[in-house]
């Protein structure tokens, strides 16, 4: 079973009398990095528990690659990846066990060069052997992402990724996803902040009040700066009034 192309179509969640999500429609394509923008409480967390199968939704269709389906079997979770906006990590263990173990655990043991390139890749090389729970919240961060990588997926999904993130950090995780679009991963990430995902996205989704309100895909030889303008411009709700820069409010 293919885990991309990434398919929701007039998809809806309710928690009791209080709709969530509404009649949303999103398709992520392998090699394409889909930035879903919006003020938090918009639902963005619920759509990616959703696209990740770790909730289900109330109505609508979710797919993955062309098929339908209300439960994802092991082997397809294998292939995709989420990494929550909650790290999750084991405090005590250190960074490279924390790769070791949940590949232990998938049966696929992890060789020290594997991991120490997977540390590289984020920048945590010199800190291999240090305990996560004595990491900054950034480098917390930055040990799930590799972590989420393990698996090579071919569906990656991310909440709010540059939380938390310095200068430096926004600029690996940057490069990390330029690299797993180029590898074919269709990635879906969350943020709040326009500058930040407007580097690697592809196209930008703005997601208000359970609703998909707007949309731009990224021209091609557009500037970063000119897709983020063009984003800022749909404007809140639609109603094409300009965003503030550095987010998207709802």
């Amino acid at each position: 079973m293919a885990i991309a192309p990434l398919i929701l179509r007039e998809l809806g969640k309710r928690f009791g009398r209080l709709a969530v999500l509404r009649a949303i429609d999103l398709r992520v394509e392998p090699g394409e990095v889909v930035a879903l923008l919006g003020a938090n409480g918009c639902g963005k967390t619920t759509l990616l528990s959703i696209a990740s199968g770790l909730a289900a939704p109330s109505s609508g269709l979710r797919a993955y690659g062309t098929e339908a389906v209300t439960e994802l079997d092991r082997d397809a979770r294998m292939r995709l990846a989420f990494v929550a906006h909650t790290t999750q990590l084991y405090a005590r263990l250190s960074a490279r066990e924390n790769l070791e173990l949940p590949a232990s655990l998938r049966g696929e043991p992890l060789t020290k060069a594997a991991g120490d390139a997977l540390l590289e890749r984020v920048g945590l090389a010199a800190a291999a052997e240090r305990a996560a729970g004595t990491f900054s919240r950034g480098m917390q961060q930055r040990l799930a992402i590799a972590r989420a990588l393990l698996s090579r997926p071919e569906l990656l999904l991310l909440d709010e990724p540059f939380t938390a993130l310095d200068f430096a950090g926004r600029g690996v995780l940057t490069e990390v996803l330029a690299s797993e679009r180029a590898r074919g991963a269709a990635i879906l990430l969350s943020s709040h902040d326009l500058d930040a995902v407007a580097d690697v996205s592809d196209r930008a989704v703005l997601l208000a009040d359970g609703h998909i309100r707007a949309h731009a895909a990224r021209a091609v030889g557009e500037s970063r700066d000119d897709f983020a303008a063009r984003v800022r411009g749909l404007g809140s709700g639609g109603r094409n009034e300009p965003v503030a820069r550095g987010h998207v409010d709802a």
